[in-house]
């Protein structure tokens, strides 16, 4: 499976602070739940190309 693969698989997103100090994007999907832990920095990188993306998805054709 790769990044364009579409799948009909619906799944919740959280995304916080977490009382240790880091930033947790938490995903629950069929049962599944995935926690991830980032430090601060990690999360602003990924908050860059989380933007990033955003802006080439923006000019692609549809």
């Amino acid at each position: 499976m790769g990044i364009n693969t579409e799948k009909d698989v619906e799944a919740n997103l959280q995304i916080g602070p977490t009382d240790k100090g880091m930033v947790r994007l938490y995903i629950e999907a069929q049962g599944v739940e995935i926690p991830m832990d980032f430090d601060p920095e990690e999360a602003e990188e990924i908050a860059e190309e989380i933007r990033a993306a955003a802006a080439a998805a923006r000019s692609v054709r549809r």
